[in-house]
């Protein structure tokens, strides 16, 4: 946990004088819903105690200056002159300049110094973070009357247009969105949702990172979603009212699908499955029932490796080792596939002593370290 002072020390050394506010933004899990959201379905997902850290404060000019302390990196330019830029990590605070400008924002220049502790690389969106916490300053520096809905709106289109990351809302909206202590049910079709208790009692959320990503990913997440529209083209020549896989039942692959194209129908099979779970799983969890969780996390994983093919070596090894111990109740890949982190419901108690016993049986199997990261739900983007 990094804290306000930290950052208002460190600003303060970097532009001489002390920023007008600290913004926290944090990074995010998923429980469960992985692959719904392209396909107009729900997904579960809950902020982390990791976050992007932004002191912002007003020049009176029009010059941009930011500082990265990941990257110790120093970045200038005019507000009349934003572009993407060569440079990665600026791009995320110019998208949002970018979109707060066509929305025609009275913005002037500013003094914004970034710093962090979401892992980088694991699949907790520090991007995503980190837009939301750039749009959240602003709305705030500019008095801009933003709701939290367009922040991760505009975070979104940033990451579209500057990052060229064709990504869903999910991660900007679990960032600014969510609660503590709960996870937040989202419909991708209309952006409604609902918040549902996550009462974890005796039990934590661990993230085991494979520290692996595979080449695959772009190129099989474009072959899904092939699939998926696929499916929906073939069940609409009979249901033309139906819009996507959210509007599917099994019994229509069944008849409609299946006969012709055996890949397709596995594929959304998967998917209108994977609806069904969460939806299981936020029955449950309104009961405080954890263990149900736990086993549709199991079930999801299941999908996700053998129907929807988006598993890799590494994160079926985590995945079987684990089922082994009583104390885990639920575990699954997190994320696109191919690589990142295992989420895993395990006692608290267990904790340690899983990694203690997994690390050396990962690094034997796979030459790879093991990374252990202990998340607790929390609140979304906010002022310090």
């Amino acid at each position: 946990m990094i804290s306000k002072q930290q950052i208002e020390e460190k600003y303060t050394a970097i532009f001489e004088q002390a920023p007008a506010y600290v913004v926290r933004s944090p990074g995010r899990i998923n429980i469960i819903g992985e692959h719904t959201d392209y396909n107009e379905g729900f997904v579960l997902p809950t902020a982390i105690d990791k976050a992007i850290y932004v002191g912002i404060g007003k020049r009176d000019d029009h010059i941009i200056r930011l500082y990265a302390e990941d990257f110790k990196e120093y970045f200038e330019l005019a507000l009349a002159d934003v572009h993407p830029v060569d440079k990665g990590w600026p791009n995320y605070v110019l998208g949002v300049v970018h979109q707060l400008q066509l929305r025609g924002a009275n913005l002037k220049g500013f003094d914004m110094y970034i710093d962090g502790d979401v892992p980088l690389g694991a699949g907790l969106s520090s991007s995503a973070a980190l837009e939301c916490a750039v749009g959240f300053a602003l709305n705030v520096l500019f008095d801009l009357e933003i709701g939290r809905v367009d922040i991760a709106k505009i975070g979104q289109l940033a990451e579209h247009t500057y990052a060229g990351v064709k990504c869903g809302i999910m991660d900007q909206f679990a960032s600014v969105m969510s609660k503590a202590g709960h996870v937040v049910k989202l419909d991708c079709r209309d952006l409604s949702f609902s918040y549902k208790p996550l009462e974890l009692d005796d039990y934590a959320i661990l993230l085991l990172n494979t520290n692996v990503k595979h080449s695959l990913a772009s190129s099989a997440y474009n072959d899904r979603r092939a699939s998926c529209e696929e499916g929906v083209r073939l069940v609409q020549q009979k249901f033309p009212e139906v819009k996507s896989l959210r509007d599917v039942t099994l019994e229509m692959l069944e008849a409609h699908v299946r006969p012709v194209d055996m890949e397709v129908y596995t594929k959304c099979r998967f998917v209108v499955e994977e609806n069904e779970r969460l939806h299981q799983a936020c029955d449950a969890l309104e009961h405080g029932d954890i263990e149900t969780v736990g086993r549709q996390m199991f079930s999801a994983h299941e999908g996700l490796s053998k129907e929807y093919e988006v598993s890799c070596p590494e994160l079926d090894f985590l995945v079987d080792y684990v089922k082994s111990f009583p104390e885990v109740i639920g575990a699954r890949m997190m994320g696109g596939g191919f690589g990142g982190c295992t989420i895993n419901l395990v006692k608290k108690s267990f904790q340690d002593l899983l990694v203690e016993r997994l690390a050396p049986i990962y690094k034997e199997e796979f030459d790879l370290e093991l990374t252990a990261i202990k998340v607790i739900p929390s609140n979304g983007t906010e002022l310090l």
